[in-house]
């Protein structure tokens, strides 16, 4: 049985499917959004991607990252761990354009989050960790505290019309992607009527910028 700090693997019998993007050593598949570097805010250190946030931001200054490639049906798994009471999350087609000034504007996120401490957690079921977020909450919060990690696998398939979301070896979320039962669900969200949110079926996957401490490691995608 795994640990808290070591979660059992998804690793399928197809490994040579996996594209790496991130091994604990380079995070050369990744830059800042709107950007072409990373920002001096994420670095690696122990073998994660870590965002530590500065005490002090600019206004308007954001530091959340993309992949510089694009993808459109996938699996997605990865770990993540939050600091006591922080907030990020994880975006798919996110459209990197200077029209849409964050990834959320046009990316669905994938809730990160401490559960017990972060307020938002109260905010509804549809706002805690795993949910697609506002929209599908969690069947049930199976999250390790704050400061563990968590093992996070997203599946994306527009061609099935459906995605999903494993958390710590659970199935937690289910979410349709069909145009028609897609756009119903929006229509529900606080995301209605948003210009661009969720229209992108290709697009990069994204890590936000919540000004809260968060590390991601062991990130890779499987293309459907």
């Amino acid at each position: 049985m795994a640990s808290p700090e070591e979660p059992a693997s998804h690793e399928s019998a197809e490994t040579s499917a996996w594209i790496t993007l991130f091994d604990g050593a380079s995070m050369e598949a990744w830059k800042g959004y709107g950007m072409e570097d990373l920002p001096e805010h994420w670095k690696i250190e122990e073998g994660a991607m870590v965002f530590d946030p500065p005490e002090t931001k600019p206004e308007g200054a954001s530091y959340n990252l993309v992949t510089r490639e694009e993808y459109t049906n996938f699996v997605l798994s990865l770990e993540w761990k939050i600091s006591e009471g922080g907030n990020s999350g994880i975006f798919w087609g996110v459209k990197e354009d200077p029209k849409y000034v964050q990834p959320y504007e046009t990316g669905p996120e994938i809730q990160v989050l401490d559960n017990a401490a972060h307020p938002d957690a109260k905010n509804g079921t549809t706002h805690q960790a795993g949910a697609l977020y506002d929209m599908v909450a969690p069947a049930r919060d199976v999250t390790r505290p704050a400061g563990n990690w968590n093992l996070c696998e997203i599946t994306v398939d527009y061609n099935a019309g459906e995605g999903k979301v494993m958390m710590n070896g659970e199935e937690i979320v289910r979410f349709p992607l069909t145009d028609e039962a897609w756009n119903a669900m929006v229509s529900k969200s606080k995301f209605d009527g948003w210009d661009g949110f969720g229209i992108f079926h290709t697009g990069k996957i994204g890590l936000q910028d919540h000004d809260d401490w968060v590390a991601y490691r062991n990130i890779k995608i499987k293309p459907l």
